[in-house]
């Protein structure tokens, strides 16, 4: 068939099918109905097939449609285990979701609006030490593998099983954002000329790398499966997990070494490009995690089951191991002191978020002693209110290059 915009006919399915196989022979009723089990959220409420072709059958489910078919009401929707149709956008049960992907959307920024000219500039000089450029290195191995880890964890497992349509809106939103953050690792390491396999390659060749990587692969490896799914009190504690492993453990505690070392360098006047971006990527990294809390609660909340005091015990313990494997890497990474900073320092700092974290999901805090020997962290991100940070402050941007620190 030749087509052309002229054409004033409209393609049929089959058209559009044929030249590209024969018709095969409807599946039995039985052998359809399994196939609906194991279909994602949003195929499961349609009909079961009539053998009749495609085409006729949509004909026949928009008449129906047309004929008066049940509207979705507020009451039905749910953030897992909605039986509702997930194509309907409105109307919304969680402003807060909505809200949230429309602040991300304000907050957009490209890695090549920063210019890193003075960091290449550095960066051939001899103006950096050993341990200044290990702290660079390790960071960028780091976080290049990390962001593209929760990529990863959303698109292949998260989103299949959050059943609301205005979450997911963000949820897409956010793997973009994830892409984004890899572009910039990129970019920074082309910027000034790295071994980029060595740098992309960190997290299989470095302990205190590769150890938080395995530690996050627990959380998404059974979600992976297309075969798991949620609607049982333990898949469903399955998929909590997995959250609380990846919005409060990954970007919640592991990324926090690396923002404060690498902001330092920017608080000195050092590789400012790179300093500039982190502060973009701490920026968006702090509203994933808020909309991950807000999730998490709201699960909880919908289904006070799952939140047994064996399992809080569980997230506690996971949580100490988190904590943990990020001094681990903060004394890696900066085995002496530098920067003004030293590993001791970090031990301190990584209690005190994790308390934040605890208080958030509503954990008793773990560390009741610690204290924040970063003051200046909370001019950039005020932990004791991270909600309020951005409600009060995002939305006064209407594009990354706007953003003023």
């Amino acid at each position: 068939m030749t087509l052309s915009w002229d054409d004033d006919h409209a393609l049929t399915a089959a058209d559009l099918l044929a030249p590209a196989r024969p018709k095969a022979p409807a599946p039995p009723a039985a052998a359809d109905a399994g196939d609906r089990r194991s279909a994602p959220p949003e195929l499961r409420m349609l009909p079961p097939a009539t053998g009749k072709p495609f085409a006729a059958t949509v004909r026949d489910e928009t008449l129906q449609a047309r004929m008066g078919a049940a509207r979705i009401t507020v009451d039905e929707k749910r953030i897992i285990n909605c039986r509702a149709d997930l194509n309907q956008l409105v109307p919304f049960k969680y402003e807060w979701a909505w809200k949230k992907y429309l602040d991300a959307c304000a907050n957009h920024w490209m890695p090549q609006e920063i210019n890193m000219s003075a960091d290449v500039a550095i960066w051939k000089s001899n103006r950096l030490s050993d341990d200044e450029r290990r702290i660079i290195k390790r960071n960028l191995g780091f976080f290049s593998t990390a962001d593209s880890l929760v990529a990863n964890n959303l698109v292949l497992a998260v989103y299949r099983h959050i059943t609301n349509p205005e979450a997911r809106q963000y949820l897409l939103r956010q793997a973009f954002e994830e892409a984004l953050h890899t572009h910039a690792y990129q970019y920074i390491i082309e910027s000034l000329g790295m071994d980029e396999c060595e740098i992309f390659n960190m997290y299989r060749e470095l302990p205190a790398v590769h150890d938080k990587a395995a530690f996050e692969l627990q959380f998404t490896r059974e979600l992976c499966d297309p075969n798991f799914h949620t609607g049982t009190v333990e898949a469903d504690q399955r998929l909590l997990r997995n959250l609380i492993g990846f919005y409060v453990f990954m970007e919640g505690v592991f990324f926090y070494v690396g923002f404060v070392q690498m902001l330092s360098f920017g608080r000195r006047n050092m590789m400012i490009g790179a300093s500039e971006q982190f502060q973009y990527i701490l920026r968006d990294e702090s509203m994933h995690l808020n909309f991950g809390i807000d999730v998490i609660n709201q699960i909880k909340l919908e289904n006070p089951h799952l939140w047994t005091a064996q399992f809080q015990a569980e997230m506690i313990e996971l949580l100490k191991e988190a904590v943990e494997l990020e001094y681990r890497y903060a004394v890696d990474t900066m085995p002496r002191g530098v920067l003004g900073l030293n590993a001791g320092m970090f031990r301190d700092y990584l209690q005190f978020v994790a308390n934040r974290r605890c208080i958030q999901i509503d954990l008793p805090q773990q560390w009741p002693a610690a204290v924040n020997p970063f003051p200046w962290m909370s001019e950039v991100l005020d932990l004791n209110k991270e909600k309020n940070f951005f409600e009060t402050r995002v939305t006064e941007y209407q594009s990354g290059g706007a953003l003023q620190w």
